[in-house]
């Protein structure tokens, strides 16, 4: 199971985000008009992404907690988004649903969000990804950490949560 270390953080200005990455030289892939469903699960989370661009089911496993976080992620890619959403929904329910456009960039093993989430504004992502288990966690923190501060993020930025959280305390 791949390990990120990864965080999620309020972007105050997209545009400069957009032009710190695109002075990083960071490969833009595109934007992607995503939808994530959410199921109920009693370990981790799973979720459905479909979009133009990714479509894959996603289990993980991260804590909720203050600044950069390891996520261990197992990801299924596939194109059969609406026959998979209709049985993970009859067998499980759906907790949560989070509807975002994001710009997807990469550099080398880093890749970066910028998102606009549907009712909850606009976040920058960073995940650290070490798909072959041989960068050491320090060294996965510390590129995090690096990207963090060229972009500017805070500590007041920093979620400690997912969209998924937020989209259900404002549905309630």
């Amino acid at each position: 199971m791949p390990l990120n270390v990864e965080i999620k953080a309020r972007c105050k200005d997209p545009r400069m985000a957009r032009a710190v990455l695109e002075a990083l030289e960071a490969d833009f892939i595109g934007t992607d008009h995503q939808n994530d469903v959410y199921f109920n699960v009693p370990e981790g989370r799973l979720k459905l992404r479909t979009g133009n661009i990714e479509n894959a089911l996603i289990h993980y496993h991260r804590d909720d907690g203050e600044g950069p976080k390891a996520s261990h992620v197992t990801i299924f890619t596939t194109r059969e988004g609406e026959a998979l959403r209709d049985i993970l929904t009859k067998a499980l329910g759906v907790k949560a649903v989070v509807d975002k456009v994001r710009e997807i960039r990469f550099i080398g093993h880093v890749k970066f969000h910028i998102d606009s989430v549907a009712g909850l504004g606009d976040f920058v992502e960073i995940e650290v990804i070490d798909r072959h288990g041989d960068i050491p966690r320090e060294e996965l923190l510390a590129t995090c950490e690096k990207y963090m501060k060229a972009l500017g993020i805070e500590e007041g930025d920093l979620l400690s949560d997912s969209y998924s959280d937020q989209v259900m305390r404002l549905s309630r």
